[in-house]
């Protein structure tokens, strides 16, 4: 388990005083590669090796949002490693210890230079361990689609979307989707399927469905494809 804390700041809150989704969403990633770099798995090492563990679906519950200034703590620690996978959880504390949000994540370990999935070493995996899971709600990984859908507005992936991989940052994702939904909406679940990755300059085409209680965003290619399908509740 890696942990490390923090508080809540001015750049991280929206118009309500609290944090923002994607701002959750960075303290995991960000807790993610500070466990990396802890146990010695860091980006450099990856870097060398051409090797990378893949963001390929998470899970996000949201009790409450922590708002500007409060103290928290954030978790995670991985809970299998399966042939080309990993599950990792990972979990937010307000400062009185209570949890005030959670997820759950499957990664894929990639060879660079082949572009392809690959079978992680005991030396690439060891080193985190494993816990028991958390207690929380699981879903399935598939993203049901409701009947009906209507085409947003199409857009070019900026520099600022890109990551160290050289792709659109896992993220970056959510936050185009985010853009999709009313300006008040405050979503308290997250999924994300991560099918291919977008890199710089390609067209991201979006498609909207909305049902009661949630609203599912396919941002695909040209051809219809999803880079991610995102369904937020």
């Amino acid at each position: 388990m890696y942990e490390f804390d923090s508080r809540v700041r001015y750049s991280e809150i929206d118009h309500r005083g609290t944090m923002t989704l994607p701002a959750l969403i960075n303290y995991f990633q960000d807790c993610c590669t500070f466990h990396s770099e802890e146990v010695g798995l860091g980006m450099e090492r990856l870097k060398k090796e051409k090797k990378a563990w893949v963001l390929s679906y998470w899970q996000v519950i949201i009790e409450r949002y922590p708002r500007m200034g409060e103290m928290i703590t954030v978790g995670t620690f991985p809970t299998e490693f399966k042939g080309l996978y990993g599950k990792r959880n990972f979990y937010m504390k307000d400062g009185t210890g209570a949890r005030i949000a959670c997820a759950n994540s499957i990664w894929v370990f990639m060879d660079l230079e082949k572009g392809r999935p690959a079978k992680p070493g005991a030396d690439d995996i060891e080193p985190y361990g494993t816990e028991e899971p958390l207690d929380m709600p699981y879903e399935g990984r598939k993203i049901i689609m409701p009947e009906h859908c209507k085409d947003g507005e199409a857009f070019q992936v900026r520099k600022y979307h890109i990551d160290t991989n050289e792709h659109v940052n896992n993220c970056q994702y959510v936050q185009m989707a985010l853009e999709m939904l009313p300006k008040d909406a405050a979503v308290r679940q997250l999924r994300v399927d991560y099918k291919k990755s977008a890199v710089l300059g390609d067209i991201i085409y979006p498609k909207i469905s909305e049902e009661p209680g949630r609203t599912v965003v396919e941002l695909c290619d040209g051809n219809g494809k999803p880079y991610a399908v995102v369904e937020m509740r």
